[in-house]
């Protein structure tokens, strides 16, 4: 479904990716959701270093680009020679404040929407996941009850042992 903005909400989402515990998107991926080039992205940011601190924007590691290059498959000669900047949620809404265009404006709310979805998603997974931890705890408390019925059962089923006989002299 296409948003009243024409931007398409689920590659927002599938654009977030989690990196240092952190739902961020990348400084590329936003710089084409914006329809801008990247540069002007950063050039935003250098003229406004002060609004974007290491828990709204960070570069990444080496290893971290390895690990998306291996994930997406990417040609190690295509894309930036530097390592790209990672955008934490505030940093993309700090980024509203200095991209001020239209479609900026238009693509951070729905950046801010995903944002949220995905929240409520993690939120709703667990409680899911703890109402299964309460039913595996319940259902192993019935388990133990239920075999001791079946136990119960079965020696009331069992044949009596034989009475001693008259002859045998108990």
């Amino acid at each position: 479904m296409v948003a009243r903005t024409g931007i398409v909400p689920t590659r927002i989402e599938e654009a977030i990716l989690l990196l240092r515990g952190q739902k961020v998107l990348l400084g590329s991926t936003l710089a084409e959701l914006y329809g801008v080039p990247l540069r002007v992205i950063m050039q935003a940011v250098q003229r406004n270093r002060a609004r974007f601190p290491g828990d709204f924007m960070f570069r990444l590691e080496n290893h971290e680009v390895a690990i998306l290059k291996s994930q997406f498959v990417i040609s190690r000669w295509g894309g930036p020679r530097k390592p790209p900047h990672a955008f934490t949620e505030q940093g993309v809404a700090m980024l509203s404040s200095v991209l001020n265009s239209p479609r900026a404006i238009r693509v951070n709310i729905e950046i801010m929407r995903a944002f949220v979805r995905l929240r409520a998603m993690v939120s709703t997974n667990k409680e899911l996941s703890r109402k299964l931890d309460e039913l595996e705890k319940k259902a192993a408390t019935h388990d133990k009850a239920i075999a001791g019925l079946i136990t119960a059962i079965r020696e009331l089923a069992a044949p009596a042992p034989p009475a001693p006989s008259a002859g045998s002299g108990l």
